[in-house]
Protein backbone atom coordinates (compact mmCIF):
# COMPACT_ATOMS: atom_id res chain seq x y z
CA UNK A 1 0.00 0.00 0.00
CA UNK A 2 1.26 3.52 -0.57
CA UNK A 3 2.50 5.67 2.02
CA UNK A 4 0.92 9.05 2.16
CA UNK A 5 2.16 12.62 3.56
CA UNK A 6 0.38 15.17 2.84
CA UNK A 7 2.50 18.96 3.25
CA UNK A 8 0.59 22.45 3.02
CA UNK A 9 2.60 25.00 4.41
CA UNK A 10 2.86 28.49 4.59
CA UNK A 11 6.19 28.79 6.47
CA UNK A 12 8.49 26.94 3.63
CA UNK A 13 12.03 27.00 6.08
CA UNK A 14 13.26 23.67 5.27
CA UNK A 15 10.34 22.00 3.61
CA UNK A 16 12.42 20.76 0.47
CA UNK A 17 14.93 18.83 2.61
CA UNK A 18 11.88 17.06 4.46
CA UNK A 19 9.64 16.12 2.02
CA UNK A 20 13.15 14.97 -0.01
CA UNK A 21 13.69 12.67 3.27
CA UNK A 22 10.24 11.17 3.01
CA UNK A 23 10.71 10.66 -0.05
CA UNK A 24 13.75 9.02 0.10
CA UNK A 25 11.82 6.75 3.08
CA UNK A 26 9.39 5.76 0.65
CA UNK A 27 6.19 8.02 0.72
CA UNK A 28 4.48 9.82 -1.81
CA UNK A 29 3.89 13.63 -0.92
CA UNK A 30 0.53 15.26 -1.63
CA UNK A 31 1.22 18.97 -2.01
CA UNK A 32 -1.05 21.80 -2.61
CA UNK A 33 -0.31 25.14 -4.11
CA UNK A 34 2.53 27.15 -3.11
CA UNK A 35 4.07 24.30 -1.29
CA UNK A 36 3.63 22.30 -4.62
CA UNK A 37 6.23 24.52 -6.40
CA UNK A 38 8.26 25.21 -4.05
CA UNK A 39 8.38 21.25 -3.97
CA UNK A 40 8.73 21.11 -8.23
CA UNK A 41 11.31 24.15 -8.52
CA UNK A 42 13.50 21.96 -6.23
CA UNK A 43 13.18 18.52 -9.02
CA UNK A 44 11.17 16.69 -6.33
CA UNK A 45 7.84 14.59 -7.29
CA UNK A 46 4.69 15.41 -5.92
CA UNK A 47 0.92 14.29 -6.53
CA UNK A 48 -1.30 17.73 -6.25
CA UNK A 49 -4.07 17.40 -3.56
CA UNK A 50 -6.32 18.33 -6.40
CA UNK A 51 -5.26 15.21 -8.53
CA UNK A 52 -5.46 13.07 -5.71
CA UNK A 53 -8.62 14.08 -4.65
CA UNK A 54 -10.24 14.26 -8.25
CA UNK A 55 -11.97 17.77 -7.02
CA UNK A 56 -10.13 21.02 -8.08
CA UNK A 57 -8.95 24.27 -6.18
CA UNK A 58 -12.00 26.29 -5.98
CA UNK A 59 -12.34 30.04 -4.92
CA UNK A 60 -9.31 31.39 -5.34
CA UNK A 61 -7.30 28.82 -3.40
CA UNK A 62 -10.09 28.97 -0.65
CA UNK A 63 -10.93 25.50 -0.72
CA UNK A 64 -8.33 22.89 -1.35
CA UNK A 65 -7.87 20.48 1.16
CA UNK A 66 -11.25 20.40 2.29
CA UNK A 67 -12.04 17.00 0.90
CA UNK A 68 -13.58 13.87 2.39
CA UNK A 69 -10.84 11.59 0.53
CA UNK A 70 -8.26 13.93 2.28
CA UNK A 71 -9.96 13.70 5.60
CA UNK A 72 -10.98 10.67 5.16
CA UNK A 73 -7.29 9.53 4.76
CA UNK A 74 -6.39 11.19 8.29
CA UNK A 75 -9.32 10.22 10.10
CA UNK A 76 -9.94 6.85 9.14
CA UNK A 77 -9.01 4.38 12.13
CA UNK A 78 -6.64 1.64 10.79
CA UNK A 79 -7.72 -1.30 13.02
CA UNK A 80 -11.48 -0.73 12.67
CA UNK A 81 -12.97 -3.17 10.20
CA UNK A 82 -16.05 -0.97 9.06
CA UNK A 83 -13.54 2.08 8.38
CA UNK A 84 -11.51 -0.42 6.10
CA UNK A 85 -14.42 -1.51 4.27
CA UNK A 86 -15.67 1.91 4.15
CA UNK A 87 -11.74 3.32 2.78
CA UNK A 88 -11.74 0.56 0.03
CA UNK A 89 -15.48 1.44 -1.56
CA UNK A 90 -14.47 4.89 -1.27
CA UNK A 91 -10.59 4.37 -2.38
CA UNK A 92 -9.73 6.10 0.56
CA UNK A 93 -6.03 5.44 1.26
CA UNK A 94 -4.82 6.30 4.79
CA UNK A 95 -2.59 9.66 5.09
CA UNK A 96 0.20 9.05 8.08
CA UNK A 97 1.97 12.12 8.06
CA UNK A 98 0.24 15.41 7.62
CA UNK A 99 2.67 18.68 7.59
CA UNK A 100 0.90 21.81 8.00
CA UNK A 101 1.42 25.62 9.33
CA UNK A 102 -1.12 27.91 8.62
CA UNK A 103 -1.80 31.32 6.77
CA UNK A 104 0.47 33.81 8.65
CA UNK A 105 -2.29 35.66 10.37
CA UNK A 106 -0.37 36.47 13.47
CA UNK A 107 1.97 38.83 11.64
CA UNK A 108 -0.16 40.33 9.18
CA UNK A 109 -2.61 41.34 11.68
CA UNK A 110 -0.27 43.34 13.31
CA UNK A 111 0.22 45.37 9.84
CA UNK A 112 -1.34 48.58 9.99
CA UNK A 113 -0.39 49.08 5.72
CA UNK A 114 -3.29 45.99 5.21
CA UNK A 115 -7.02 46.06 5.02
CA UNK A 116 -9.25 44.27 7.25
CA UNK A 117 -10.26 42.31 3.89
CA UNK A 118 -6.93 41.07 3.39
CA UNK A 119 -6.20 40.20 7.25
CA UNK A 120 -9.49 38.06 7.14
CA UNK A 121 -8.34 36.39 3.60
CA UNK A 122 -5.33 35.57 6.15
CA UNK A 123 -7.40 33.19 8.22
CA UNK A 124 -6.40 29.80 7.72
CA UNK A 125 -9.91 27.56 7.38
CA UNK A 126 -8.19 24.22 6.06
CA UNK A 127 -5.12 24.24 7.86
CA UNK A 128 -6.26 24.26 11.58
CA UNK A 129 -9.00 21.49 10.26
CA UNK A 130 -6.21 19.05 9.15
CA UNK A 131 -4.30 19.50 12.02
CA UNK A 132 -7.15 19.13 14.22
CA UNK A 133 -8.46 16.02 12.28
CA UNK A 134 -4.57 14.80 12.64
CA UNK A 135 -3.68 15.33 16.32
CA UNK A 136 -7.34 13.76 16.90
CA UNK A 137 -6.27 10.35 15.44
CA UNK A 138 -2.61 10.78 16.14
CA UNK A 139 -2.68 7.14 17.35
CA UNK A 140 -1.89 6.31 13.58
CA UNK A 141 -0.88 10.29 12.34
CA UNK A 142 2.35 12.20 12.90
CA UNK A 143 1.16 16.06 12.76
CA UNK A 144 4.14 18.71 12.11
CA UNK A 145 3.73 22.29 12.54
CA UNK A 146 6.83 23.91 13.14
CA UNK A 147 9.72 23.58 11.05
CA UNK A 148 12.08 22.90 14.15
CA UNK A 149 10.03 19.83 14.40
CA UNK A 150 11.58 18.51 11.24
CA UNK A 151 14.95 17.44 12.15
CA UNK A 152 13.97 15.20 15.12
CA UNK A 153 11.25 13.39 13.06
CA UNK A 154 13.30 11.96 10.52
CA UNK A 155 15.74 11.04 12.91
CA UNK A 156 13.68 8.98 14.70
CA UNK A 157 12.09 7.90 11.46
CA UNK A 158 15.03 6.83 10.06
CA UNK A 159 15.40 4.68 13.44
CA UNK A 160 12.81 2.21 12.70
CA UNK A 161 9.38 4.50 12.94
CA UNK A 162 7.89 7.17 14.92
CA UNK A 163 6.79 5.92 17.85
CA UNK A 164 3.24 6.33 19.91
CA UNK A 165 5.23 8.75 22.73
CA UNK A 166 6.11 10.92 19.71
CA UNK A 167 2.87 11.10 18.04
CA UNK A 168 0.95 12.14 21.21
CA UNK A 169 3.44 14.94 21.58
CA UNK A 170 3.17 16.45 18.01
CA UNK A 171 -0.66 16.27 18.87
CA UNK A 172 -0.20 18.27 22.03
CA UNK A 173 1.52 20.94 20.02
CA UNK A 174 -0.73 20.37 17.16
CA UNK A 175 -3.68 21.83 19.48
CA UNK A 176 -1.41 24.29 21.12
CA UNK A 177 -0.98 25.65 17.44
CA UNK A 178 -4.56 26.23 16.70
CA UNK A 179 -5.74 27.35 20.20
CA UNK A 180 -3.15 30.18 19.56
CA UNK A 181 -4.14 31.14 16.19
CA UNK A 182 -7.93 30.65 17.36
CA UNK A 183 -7.42 33.12 20.23
CA UNK A 184 -5.36 35.88 18.03
CA UNK A 185 -8.38 35.86 15.65
CA UNK A 186 -11.20 36.10 18.03
CA UNK A 187 -8.62 38.76 19.78
CA UNK A 188 -8.66 40.76 16.67
CA UNK A 189 -12.29 40.39 16.12
CA UNK A 190 -13.09 41.74 19.25
CA UNK A 191 -10.83 44.64 19.13
CA UNK A 192 -11.57 45.25 15.94
CA UNK A 193 -15.22 45.25 16.05
CA UNK A 194 -15.47 46.61 19.40
CA UNK A 195 -17.12 43.55 20.80
CA UNK A 196 -16.42 42.77 24.84
CA UNK A 197 -14.26 40.06 25.85
CA UNK A 198 -16.25 37.41 27.35
CA UNK A 199 -12.91 35.54 28.64
CA UNK A 200 -9.20 35.78 29.07
CA UNK A 201 -7.33 33.78 26.34
CA UNK A 202 -3.34 32.98 26.65
CA UNK A 203 -1.70 33.81 23.38
CA UNK A 204 1.19 31.06 24.96
CA UNK A 205 1.97 28.56 22.16
CA UNK A 206 4.89 26.57 23.98
CA UNK A 207 8.04 26.25 21.14
CA UNK A 208 10.49 24.67 23.00
CA UNK A 209 11.99 22.82 26.17
CA UNK A 210 14.15 24.68 28.57
CA UNK A 211 17.09 22.68 30.15
CA UNK A 212 15.06 22.53 33.68
CA UNK A 213 12.64 24.66 36.01
CA UNK A 214 13.23 26.14 39.25
CA UNK A 215 15.51 23.41 40.19
CA UNK A 216 16.72 20.75 38.07
CA UNK A 217 13.96 18.25 38.73
CA UNK A 218 11.29 20.55 37.09
CA UNK A 219 10.53 20.17 33.37
CA UNK A 220 10.60 23.49 31.96
CA UNK A 221 9.21 24.87 28.72
CA UNK A 222 9.29 28.54 26.63
CA UNK A 223 6.22 29.99 25.14
CA UNK A 224 5.36 32.74 23.11
CA UNK A 225 7.35 35.06 20.89
CA UNK A 226 10.10 35.71 23.77
CA UNK A 227 12.81 36.29 21.10
CA UNK A 228 11.22 38.51 19.19
CA UNK A 229 11.91 40.63 22.40
CA UNK A 230 15.31 39.81 23.50
CA UNK A 231 18.38 38.43 21.49
CA UNK A 232 20.57 36.09 23.20
CA UNK A 233 23.95 37.62 20.93
CA UNK A 234 26.52 35.68 23.59
CA UNK A 235 26.98 32.28 26.18
CA UNK A 236 24.85 30.03 27.21
CA UNK A 237 21.49 28.80 26.87
CA UNK A 238 18.66 30.95 29.00
CA UNK A 239 17.32 28.86 31.82
CA UNK A 240 13.74 29.02 34.02
CA UNK A 241 15.21 31.37 36.10
CA UNK A 242 17.31 33.54 33.95
CA UNK A 243 14.52 34.48 32.40
CA UNK A 244 12.23 35.67 35.33
CA UNK A 245 15.26 37.42 36.56
CA UNK A 246 15.71 39.05 33.13
CA UNK A 247 12.21 40.21 33.13
CA UNK A 248 11.86 41.42 36.44
CA UNK A 249 15.88 43.37 35.52
CA UNK A 250 14.31 45.17 32.51
CA UNK A 251 10.58 45.82 33.88
CA UNK A 252 12.38 47.56 36.28
CA UNK A 253 15.33 49.48 34.41
CA UNK A 254 13.06 50.21 32.04
CA UNK A 255 10.37 52.73 34.42
CA UNK A 256 13.69 54.34 35.34
CA UNK A 257 14.97 57.68 33.94
CA UNK A 258 17.15 57.35 31.04
CA UNK A 259 20.94 56.21 31.86
CA UNK A 260 20.11 53.74 34.83
CA UNK A 261 20.99 50.20 35.60
CA UNK A 262 19.10 47.54 37.73
CA UNK A 263 20.76 44.73 39.24
CA UNK A 264 18.59 41.73 40.28
CA UNK A 265 18.74 39.06 42.58
CA UNK A 266 15.70 36.39 42.69
CA UNK A 267 13.27 38.53 41.12
CA UNK A 268 14.29 41.63 44.01
CA UNK A 269 16.63 44.54 42.95
CA UNK A 270 19.82 44.30 44.56
CA UNK A 271 20.79 47.56 43.02
CA UNK A 272 19.73 50.15 41.10
CA UNK A 273 20.81 53.69 40.30
CA UNK A 274 20.61 56.06 37.79
CA UNK A 275 23.27 58.08 36.65
CA UNK A 276 25.37 61.18 34.42
CA UNK A 277 26.65 58.58 32.10
CA UNK A 278 26.70 54.58 31.95
CA UNK A 279 29.79 53.57 34.03
CA UNK A 280 28.57 55.73 36.46
CA UNK A 281 25.31 54.86 36.93
CA UNK A 282 26.72 51.16 36.94
CA UNK A 283 29.34 51.89 39.80
CA UNK A 284 26.26 53.34 42.03
CA UNK A 285 24.02 50.27 41.45
CA UNK A 286 26.75 47.92 42.48
CA UNK A 287 27.92 49.97 45.31
CA UNK A 288 24.16 49.51 46.84
CA UNK A 289 24.77 45.65 47.54
CA UNK A 290 28.34 44.23 46.20
CA UNK A 291 28.16 41.23 48.05
CA UNK A 292 24.34 40.26 46.52
CA UNK A 293 25.34 42.27 43.19
CA UNK A 294 27.62 38.44 42.58
CA UNK A 295 25.71 36.31 40.20
CA UNK A 296 23.38 38.95 39.41
CA UNK A 297 21.13 39.76 36.41
CA UNK A 298 22.35 43.56 35.54
CA UNK A 299 20.34 45.77 32.99
CA UNK A 300 20.68 48.76 31.37
CA UNK A 301 18.46 51.44 29.79
CA UNK A 302 21.25 52.60 27.33
CA UNK A 303 23.97 51.67 25.31
CA UNK A 304 26.87 49.79 27.02
CA UNK A 305 30.44 51.24 26.30
CA UNK A 306 33.63 50.41 26.80
CA UNK A 307 34.76 51.53 30.31
CA UNK A 308 31.16 50.08 31.19
CA UNK A 309 32.13 46.87 29.89
CA UNK A 310 35.85 46.82 31.26
CA UNK A 311 33.61 47.64 34.80
CA UNK A 312 31.55 44.79 33.89
CA UNK A 313 33.56 42.10 33.83
CA UNK A 314 35.64 42.43 37.30
CA UNK A 315 32.75 40.38 38.77
CA UNK A 316 30.62 37.13 37.76
CA UNK A 317 27.37 38.25 36.36
CA UNK A 318 24.58 35.70 35.25
CA UNK A 319 23.27 38.31 32.12
CA UNK A 320 24.00 41.53 31.28
CA UNK A 321 20.54 42.78 29.07
CA UNK A 322 20.91 45.84 27.25
CA UNK A 323 19.42 47.97 23.92
CA UNK A 324 23.06 48.37 22.61
CA UNK A 325 26.73 48.04 22.89
CA UNK A 326 29.29 49.68 21.46
CA UNK A 327 31.46 47.16 19.11
CA UNK A 328 34.43 47.05 21.11
CA UNK A 329 32.40 47.17 24.88
CA UNK A 330 30.53 43.79 23.17
CA UNK A 331 34.35 41.71 22.40
CA UNK A 332 35.24 42.59 25.96
CA UNK A 333 32.13 41.40 27.76
CA UNK A 334 32.40 38.38 25.32
CA UNK A 335 35.68 36.94 26.71
CA UNK A 336 33.51 35.88 29.75
CA UNK A 337 32.09 32.27 28.19
CA UNK A 338 29.91 31.38 30.92
CA UNK A 339 28.16 35.16 31.42
CA UNK A 340 24.80 35.20 28.78
CA UNK A 341 24.79 38.72 26.78
CA UNK A 342 21.39 40.04 25.60
CA UNK A 343 20.24 42.93 23.10
CA UNK A 344 16.70 43.69 23.90
CA UNK A 345 14.61 44.51 20.67
CA UNK A 346 11.78 45.91 22.14
CA UNK A 347 10.12 46.14 25.41
CA UNK A 348 6.42 47.16 24.20
CA UNK A 349 5.29 43.73 24.75
CA UNK A 350 1.30 43.47 24.56
CA UNK A 351 0.91 40.91 27.61
CA UNK A 352 -2.03 42.55 28.92
CA UNK A 353 -2.55 39.75 32.42
CA UNK A 354 -0.63 37.52 35.27
CA UNK A 355 -1.70 33.95 35.08
CA UNK A 356 -1.23 31.16 38.13
CA UNK A 357 -1.94 27.76 37.72
CA UNK A 358 -4.61 26.93 40.33
CA UNK A 359 -6.68 23.53 41.31
CA UNK A 360 -9.02 23.24 38.33
CA UNK A 361 -7.76 26.44 36.22
CA UNK A 362 -5.97 29.37 36.25
CA UNK A 363 -6.43 32.64 38.17
CA UNK A 364 -5.08 35.44 36.36
CA UNK A 365 -5.33 39.84 37.10
CA UNK A 366 -4.23 42.54 34.89
CA UNK A 367 -0.46 43.95 35.41
CA UNK A 368 0.52 46.70 37.81
CA UNK A 369 1.05 49.50 34.82
CA UNK A 370 0.41 52.38 37.27
CA UNK A 371 3.55 54.66 36.55
CA UNK A 372 5.25 57.38 38.99
CA UNK A 373 4.34 60.11 36.62
CA UNK A 374 0.69 59.14 37.03
CA UNK A 375 0.22 59.62 40.62
CA UNK A 376 -1.45 61.59 42.85
CA UNK A 377 0.59 62.55 45.42
CA UNK A 378 -0.64 63.71 48.77
CA UNK A 379 1.60 65.22 50.74
CA UNK A 380 -0.11 64.92 54.84
CA UNK A 381 2.40 65.66 56.68
CA UNK A 382 3.58 69.58 57.71
CA UNK A 383 6.80 69.27 56.33
CA UNK A 384 6.63 69.19 52.35
CA UNK A 385 9.53 67.54 50.42
CA UNK A 386 11.78 69.51 48.35
CA UNK A 387 12.57 69.32 44.94
CA UNK A 388 15.19 66.64 44.94
CA UNK A 389 14.02 64.74 47.63
CA UNK A 390 10.76 64.33 45.65
CA UNK A 391 12.53 62.62 42.49
CA UNK A 392 14.12 60.14 45.26
CA UNK A 393 11.00 59.42 46.44
CA UNK A 394 9.30 58.40 42.79
CA UNK A 395 12.89 56.38 42.21
CA UNK A 396 12.41 54.69 45.81
CA UNK A 397 8.52 54.43 44.52
CA UNK A 398 9.63 52.44 41.36
CA UNK A 399 11.83 49.77 42.99
CA UNK A 400 8.87 49.58 45.37
CA UNK A 401 6.73 48.61 43.08
CA UNK A 402 9.18 45.86 41.45
CA UNK A 403 10.03 44.23 44.55
CA UNK A 404 8.16 41.43 46.64
CA UNK A 405 5.89 42.91 49.50
CA UNK A 406 6.34 43.17 52.23
CA UNK A 407 8.58 45.91 50.93
CA UNK A 408 10.42 48.75 51.90
CA UNK A 409 13.06 50.47 50.20
CA UNK A 410 15.44 53.75 50.69
CA UNK A 411 17.31 55.89 48.45
CA UNK A 412 19.04 58.66 48.37
CA UNK A 413 20.37 60.80 45.04
CA UNK A 414 18.55 58.10 43.02
CA UNK A 415 20.33 54.92 44.40
CA UNK A 416 19.06 52.08 46.28
CA UNK A 417 20.97 52.14 49.51
CA UNK A 418 19.38 49.17 51.26
CA UNK A 419 15.63 47.02 50.15
CA UNK A 420 13.42 44.84 53.05
CA UNK A 421 11.55 42.19 51.05
CA UNK A 422 9.29 39.24 51.27
CA UNK A 423 9.14 39.72 55.01
CA UNK A 424 5.80 38.46 56.77
CA UNK A 425 6.22 41.69 59.02
CA UNK A 426 6.65 45.49 57.27
CA UNK A 427 8.62 45.86 60.56
CA UNK A 428 11.42 43.34 59.42
CA UNK A 429 11.57 44.89 56.41
CA UNK A 430 12.00 48.28 57.35
CA UNK A 431 14.68 46.40 59.79
CA UNK A 432 16.33 44.74 56.98
CA UNK A 433 16.69 47.81 55.28
CA UNK A 434 18.37 49.41 57.37
CA UNK A 435 20.52 46.66 58.22
CA UNK A 436 21.98 45.95 54.49
CA UNK A 437 22.39 50.27 53.54
CA UNK A 438 24.28 49.69 57.05
CA UNK A 439 26.25 46.59 56.05
CA UNK A 440 27.37 48.53 52.73
CA UNK A 441 28.08 51.67 55.17
CA UNK A 442 25.68 53.67 53.58
CA UNK A 443 24.55 56.98 55.39
CA UNK A 444 20.69 57.43 55.25
CA UNK A 445 20.90 60.94 56.62
CA UNK A 446 18.92 62.58 54.10
CA UNK A 447 17.50 59.84 52.38
CA UNK A 448 14.15 58.91 51.41
CA UNK A 449 12.14 55.48 51.56
CA UNK A 450 8.98 53.88 49.61
CA UNK A 451 6.54 51.45 51.81
CA UNK A 452 4.09 49.04 48.49
CA UNK A 453 1.17 49.46 51.13
CA UNK A 454 0.26 51.22 54.25
CA UNK A 455 1.62 50.88 57.48
CA UNK A 456 -1.24 49.17 59.87
CA UNK A 457 1.15 50.81 62.84
CA UNK A 458 2.99 53.68 63.63
CA UNK A 459 6.22 51.13 64.68
CA UNK A 460 7.10 50.71 61.00
CA UNK A 461 7.32 54.38 60.42
CA UNK A 462 9.17 54.97 63.58
CA UNK A 463 11.65 52.12 63.06
CA UNK A 464 12.10 53.66 59.27
CA UNK A 465 12.16 57.68 61.02
CA UNK A 466 15.23 56.53 63.99
CA UNK A 467 17.83 55.57 60.61
CA UNK A 468 17.75 59.67 59.61
CA UNK A 469 15.56 59.46 56.67
CA UNK A 470 13.95 62.31 55.80
CA UNK A 471 10.88 61.53 53.49
CA UNK A 472 8.25 58.65 53.11
CA UNK A 473 5.94 58.36 50.01
CA UNK A 474 3.22 54.73 50.93
CA UNK A 475 -0.44 54.57 49.94
CA UNK A 476 -2.17 55.06 52.59
CA UNK A 477 -5.78 53.98 53.48
CA UNK A 478 -5.11 52.45 57.04
CA UNK A 479 -7.40 52.75 59.66
CA UNK A 480 -4.45 54.04 61.98
CA UNK A 481 -3.05 56.89 59.02
CA UNK A 482 -3.58 59.61 61.57
CA UNK A 483 -1.47 57.93 63.93
CA UNK A 484 1.15 57.48 61.74
CA UNK A 485 0.74 61.14 60.50
CA UNK A 486 1.25 62.29 63.76
CA UNK A 487 4.45 59.82 64.07
CA UNK A 488 5.88 61.57 60.98
CA UNK A 489 4.96 64.93 62.03
CA UNK A 490 6.86 64.30 65.89
CA UNK A 491 9.93 62.89 64.04
CA UNK A 492 9.61 66.41 61.49
CA UNK A 493 9.66 63.90 58.22
CA UNK A 494 7.98 64.69 55.00
CA UNK A 495 5.21 61.94 53.94
CA UNK A 496 3.58 61.64 51.21
CA UNK A 497 0.50 59.35 50.21
CA UNK A 498 -0.03 57.97 46.97
CA UNK A 499 -3.31 56.26 46.70
CA UNK A 500 -2.31 53.04 45.11
CA UNK A 501 -1.26 50.13 46.98
CA UNK A 502 1.57 48.15 45.03
CA UNK A 503 1.71 44.54 46.37
CA UNK A 504 4.11 42.08 44.21
CA UNK A 505 3.68 38.41 45.20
Amino acid sequence: MKKLALISVSDKNGIVNFAKKLIDFGYEILATGGTAKTISDAGLNYTGVEEYASFPEIFSGRVKTLQPKIFGGILMRRDNELDQKEAEANNVLPIDIVCVNLYPFPEVVKRDDISIGEKIENIDIGGPSLIRASAKNYKYVSVLTNPNQYDKFLTELSEGGIKLETREKLAAAAFAHTSYYDTLIADYFEKEFNIEKTAIRLNIPIKNELRYGENPHQKAFIAGDFYDYFDVIHGKELSYNNIVDLIAAVDLVNELEPISCAIIKHTNAAGAATGENVVDAYDKALSGDPVSAFGGIVAFNTKVDVATALKLNDIFLEIIVAPDYDDEALEILKKKKNRRLLKELKNDSENKYLIKNIPGGVIAQTIDNSKSGELKLDVVTELKPDSKQLEDLKFAWIICKHTKSNAIIYVKDKKLLGAGAGQMSRLDSSKIAVMKATEHKHDLTGAVAASDAFFPFADGLLAIAESGIVAVIQPGGSVRDDEVIAAANEKNISMIFTGIRNFKH
